[in-house]
């Protein structure tokens, strides 16, 4: 009997640590997510997407209205093209904008997307959002910060004539 029960609870715990297994796959895949409603395709150009990735969510007003699918780069512009996978429920106006944003300090990266004031056109498959804002890479700031002090430190050191 003491042999059955011991057989229950190993049978269980590996359940349990195969059930947590998968479920952190999904997360590290960003797959945890998946939804099956409709989608249209949108474009998006961007001098420097840091560390976007596919999948990644595209936010507004924190609710998720899409997805990245596709990132590549435009042999013309020297730009990042992102194709958003944008839900059907969800239409925005021609003249709304997009930037890349990071969840907390050092969180993934995601999309936002804030609408415009042209009611008359929405975004249809096949549009481009005009206006962008990169992101804003932290190696790149502290590394301003650090040039700029230490720009200020040679000019107050320096005896005026």
């Amino acid at each position: 009997m003491s042999n059955e029960k011991n057989d229950l609870w190993v049978g269980l715990f590996v359940l349990l640590g195969a059930i947590a297994i998968v479920f952190l796959a999904l997360r590290a895949a960003n797959l945890s997510s998946l939804s099956f409603t409709a989608t249209y395709p949108v474009m998006a150009k961007f001098d420097n997407i840091g560390g976007l990735k596919i999948r990644a969510p595209v936010k507004s007003a924190g609710v998720v209205v899409g997805r990245v699918s596709d990132i590549r780069l435009d042999s013309k512009s020297f730009q990042a093209v992102v194709t958003i996978q944008m839900e059907k429920p969800f239409t925005f106006p021609s003249d709304s904008s997009a930037k890349i944003l990071t969840s907390g300090l050092l969180g993934e990266q995601y999309i936002g997307l804030v609408a415009g004031n042209d009611d008359d056109k929405p975004l249809t498959a096949g549009s481009t959002i005009r206006m962008t804002q990169s992101a804003i890479v932290l190696e790149s700031l502290i590394s301003q910060f650090l040039y700029s002090s230490a720009e200020k430190q040679g000019t107050q050191s320096t005896p005026k004539p």
